[in-house]
């Protein structure tokens, strides 16, 4: 699998996301000509390709007085995961169409709903899986006990707790002091 930016994947994800697969309009905010050289790296690797732009299109270039824009390719599909089965869009539009434009039919169906992802398993024997087992005994644990076990500072440790555990993972994580020593633990 191609290793992706996090503003490639940005870009890729939002695009796949519409029914007509176009980059444009790019969302992403990055200074000076950053966004354009995420689209040429795009499509350097094949990511997304030139087609003919629409008059509602924003364009990309202009070749030989053709407008081009951007879409997703199939690639870019399979690389984020997503099947492309029969969603793919049509082809490049025809040179007439590009001049007028026609009211375009209601679909007599609505597009079945992408089902939600499912939940990341997590991985054995890694520090979170240790921090996250320290959390869940009865007694909790000390930020000393976890960095003692786990050989991360002490703000790392913090940071662990407040953001993989509690903003990713959605665990209930609280804190309290009992007898001078501060102990965190997982509620359920």
């Amino acid at each position: 699998m191609t290793k992706l930016s996090d503003a490639q994947l940005v870009v890729l994800n939002t695009a796949c996301q519409r029914d007509d697969r176009c980059v444009f309009p790019v969302t992403l905010k990055l200074a000076g000509n950053a966004v354009g050289n995420v689209l040429k790296s795009l499509l350097g690797k094949g990511l997304v390709e030139e087609v003919s732009a629409t008059m509602d299109d924003t364009v990309w270039r202009h070749d030989d007085g053709q407008r081009l824009t951007l879409r997703v390719t199939d690639a870019a599909m399979a690389a984020l995961g997503i099947e492309g089965g029969d969603g793919a869009p049509s082809e490049e539009p025809a040179t007439d169409q590009l001049a007028t434009t026609t009211e375009a039919e209601p679909p007599t169906e609505a597009p079945a709903a992408t089902p939600p992802a499912a939940p990341r398993k997590q991985r054995d024997n890694t520090k979170q899986a240790l921090l996250i087992a320290m959390l869940k005994r009865p007694e909790g644990a000390s930020i000393a006990e976890i960095v003692e076990a786990t050989g991360w500072q002490a703000h790392t440790v913090r940071g662990a707790i407040a953001g993989a555990l509690k903003k990713k993972l959605g665990l209930n994580v609280t804190s309290e002091k009992v007898d001078g020593r501060r102990a965190y633990r997982i509620e359920p």
